[in-house]
């Protein structure tokens, strides 16, 4: 199959030496790339005849390990790249999303989350034959933002046809982060054809609501105003506020910078300086083990789009130097024979696929192996 130049195979190219050029050591290089490797042998291994890994009815789990084995780089997993793209394509609907429908469930097949996943990783590949669908499947998010004047408006959920209104952080920085990636695909577009894009401005204002602005978690950002997951406080004059917590910070941070914020924006500035006052990588701040390699996951994608090398130390003189840090951190969980897993098992983390996944991309983000 064909690579598109006007993709992303140029910059697949120019990443061999991106691990240098984050100025790790050649000791630190050669371990992040061995971890890389290690980690896609036990995905290759994984992976079933049919082209995808784990459940067959959420092509977003066939995604993940795909964008983790383009975004490395190697040339040595072409049949398993073929394989999943092709099965991934064959999970298209006939309205855009790449999802599996689930008989009498309505809004049940969380087509948003799927194909926001599924269409970043198929752009990934770079390849031209798959332009097609990706142009589809973007006009399949732009027509799930929901519109109106509730607080709904310019998020999204979990699937176009939920039969509700609901959305949350999650699924709107997935939305987000697939179109900010995709749009060079609109340059293929038929002439003549609409062009899907969705409303920046809305989008900024749903995400803004999400970030706290004063008390114990300032800046940091919560899921939703439903369901925080974070729970919730009281400041001192009485007023309940949602409570921020880790991975979401990151996912709001990278909506922020999507939405073409720079690093002057105070809340940028203030997404930033949470992350700073709660850095760790021993937990997902305010969850605890809960959603661990997602948070990783999100904050290596989050302060790689927003051009952040190092964070401040909070209180103190110095720098975070969190690319570093995080790879050390990733290539110390790995498993003897090469996956990551959660034992904490909230948002499925103890599917190695999963967490697996979550990790090859935060190394590869993080090494400057992806971009």
């Amino acid at each position: 199959m064909k690579n598109s130049p006007l993709l992303l195979t140029a910059v697949v190219a120019g990443l061999v030496s991106g691990v240098r050029a984050q100025g790790f050591s050649p000791v630190l290089e050669s371990e992040v790339k061995a971890s890389v490797n290690k980690g896609l042998q036990w995905l290759k291994a994984q992976q079933k005849p049919a082209g995808m890994w784990s459940d067959e009815h959420m092509p977003a789990m066939t995604a993940l390990p795909l964008w983790a084995f383009v975004a490395s780089g190697e040339k040595a997993y072409a049949s398993e790249v073929d394989r999943a793209v092709a099965f991934l394509l064959g999970k298209q609907q006939t309205d855009g999303g790449i999802y599996v429908p689930v008989p009498g469930r309505q809004g049940g097949w969380l087509g948003n989350y799927n194909t926001s996943i599924c269409v970043a990783a198929l752009y990934a590949t770079g390849r031209r034959e798959v332009m097609p669908a990706v142009l589809k499947a973007r006009s399949y998010i732009a027509a799930s933002q929901h519109v109106g004047d509730d607080p709904h408006a310019g998020g999204f959920g979990y699937d176009k046809d939920a039969g509700r209104r609901y959305s949350d952080l999650n699924n709107t920085h997935f939305s987000m982060d697939a179109m900010r990636r995709t749009q060079g695909a609109e340059d293929l577009r038929p002439a003549g054809e609409k062009r899907a894009d969705i409303n920046w401005d809305s989008a900024l204002k749903y995400v803004t609501q999400m970030q706290n602005t004063e008390g114990e978690t300032a800046g940091g950002f919560a899921y939703n105003t439903q369901d925080p997951k974070g729970g919730v406080t009281t400041n001192a004059s009485g007023r309940v506020m949602l409570r921020a917590y880790g991975s979401m910070t990151y996912a709001g941070l990278l909506a922020l910078v999507h939405a073409r914020l720079g690093k002057s924006d105070p809340r940028v500035r203030s997404a930033v300086e949470y992350g700073s006052r709660f850095w760790t990588l021993e937990e997902n701040p305010g969850q605890g083990q809960q959603g661990l390699f997602f948070y990783y996951n999100a904050m290596s994608r989050a302060l790689s789009a927003a051009g952040l090398d190092a964070l401040p130390k909070h209180a103190s003189d110095g720098t975070i130097r969190w690319r570093e840090e995080m790879v050390r951190k990733i290539i110390s969980l790995q498993k003897p024979d090469g996956s990551w897993v959660n034992e904490n098992n909230r948002w499925w983390e103890n599917d190695p696929v999963l967490a697996t996944s979550y990790s090859l991309l935060a190394l590869e983000f993080a090494s400057g192996l992806a971009r």
